[in-house]
């Protein structure tokens, strides 16, 4: 079932010590498909898909053991979180990777409410399309009121007839391209099943794109909809542009649901992204009894902010990332480990993506740009490529001010932003969390194939 229980963390109060929460990734399987399917085989953090929902209050701290059971290093990246630098999970840069059979323990506190997800930064277009993933939920303080919190984890699969995984990674098509889209979703790592729900009922609905490449724009025929989160932190209520809930990878959204429909009736939901074919990816489907109230939710109220410093736009100093290279890109070459390479030998060496013209090689990188700590910075990120691109970075919030020059609606916190195919977006941020700290493309073919930078906070 969706249905999170809330009693999932033991209530307790603060000061009380901190338990440990341990994940296990391992090899194990799954039942993505019908039942009248065989399992598949994944990686799970435990048995399950997705790994254990971790939740816990705002202002508390965080402490989770990472025992690696696999046969490969791995790490876990908090996504969305601002913590300590040596938290951040990025082999290499923040700490090195766990190798099979030793452990990690990741601590920080958690000064943000809102929804987030971990998952690995070693391996991880691999370790993520095979399952490792799972959700982090920091509850307000003052949460708003609601019959239920449900979390869609969406995620899309390659699967094979027998429905096991493709192990086709790595393809240069994929990495040249759109990246690695599944032909399969999931929605918490099982084929979707209808969302019942009765007539006046109040949903929060915590929606997160785990794939690795697939862009969402959902659209819940027959709902108004009210966007109250983005990347986790507090938005202005509002309802969607054209009604649907744009998803890059990596990007989530909290969304108040008011099921106004009739008992009875079902309503599907669309993803609209790749508008020549909207597939219906799930349905919500009204019971047939009374109402569970007699008049419909009052109004939305907005979350409380969290603790995010304002960028002074009017003092920030100014920087551009351009994004290069990719099929039909035109890119003739970047630097690659100290040296320029014609487009052929990046080729060679699996590279087909830049950020200023540099390809990133795994491991240290030199920081595309060294921000002074607390200061204010506005960053314009241009895509020359024809493909959109979820550029996530790590350790901070920024706000986004336009995409492709139109100040962007709400002005919304984030930690990962689309920039739109021949497209910009400008962000702007307060340097506030000292560190070398990764931006990276999330469609994880691009990040392999060289979509990756650092900037270094000190």
């Amino acid at each position: 079932s969706v249905l999170l229980a809330s009693s999932l963390l033991p209530n307790r109060t603060m000061g009380a010590e901190n338990p440990i929460h341990t994940l296990s990734p391992a090899q194990s399987s799954a039942q993505l498909l019908p039942d009248d399917w065989p399992k598949t085989p994944v990686l799970a953090y435990g048995q399950n898909i997705p790994g254990p929902l971790l939740r816990a209050r705002q202002g508390e701290r965080l402490r989770v053991l990472l025992k690696n059971d696999l046969d490969q290093p791995t790490t876990i990246h908090w996504h969305g979180l601002r913590l300590p630098n040596g938290m951040d999970g990025v082999p290499d840069i923040t700490q090195s990777a766990v190798a099979p059979g030793e452990s990690f323990l990741y601590e920080f506190a958690l000064p943000d409410a809102g929804t987030f997800w971990y998952h690995p930064h070693f391996n991880s277009t691999q370790q993520i399309a095979r399952g490792l993933y799972g959700a982090l939920i920091v509850d307000e303080t003052d949460p708003p009121t609601v019959d239920r919190d449900l979390l869609w984890l969406l995620d899309d699969w390659r699967l094979n007839r027998d429905g096991t995984i493709r192990d086709d990674f790595g393809m240069g098509m994929d990495i040249s391209h759109a990246g690695r889209m599944g032909n399969y979703i999931t929605i918490n790592g099982k084929m979707p099943e209808p969302l019942v729900v009765s007539k006046n009922e109040r949903i929060r609905l915590r929606l997160v794109n785990v794939s690795n490449a697939r862009i969402l724009s959902l659209h819940f025929t027959g709902h108004r909809v009210t966007v109250i989160a983005l990347d986790g932190h507090p938005v202005s209520p509002h309802q969607p542009n054209s009604d649907a809930i744009l998803l890059g990878p990596g990007q989530r959204a909290d969304i108040m649901l008011d099921c106004l429909g009739e008992p009875g009736s079902r309503h599907p939901v669309l993803d609209v992204a790749y508008d020549e074919d909207a597939d219906a990816i799930s349905e919500i489907v009204y019971r047939a009894e009374e109402p569970i109230r007699e008049t419909p939710p009052g109004p939305v109220f907005a979350l409380s902010p969290n603790p995010l410093s304002e960028p002074d736009t009017n003092a920030a100093e100014q920087h551009e990332f351009v994004i290069s290279g990719g099929a039909m890109g035109g890119m003739q070459g970047a630097v690659f480990r100290g040296e320029f390479m014609n487009t052929n030998a990046l080729m060679q060496e699996g590279r087909i993506w830049a950020l200023n013209g540099v390809a990133a090689s795994a491991g240290k990188m030199d920081p595309a740009f060294d921000l002074k700590r607390g200061s204010s910075h506005i960053i314009n990120i241009r895509n020359e490529t024809v493909f959109p691109h979820p550029m996530h970075l790590h350790g901070h919030a920024f706000r986004v001010l336009s995409i492709n020059g139109i100040e962007a609606p709400h002005r919304p916190w984030s930690d990962t932003v689309l920039v739109p195919d021949r497209g910009e977006a400008r962000i702007a941020l307060v340097a506030d969390n000292p560190g070398d700290w990764l931006f990276h493309c999330h469609v994880l073919s691009h990040a392999d194939g060289g979509m990756s930078s650092i900037l270094r906070v000190s």
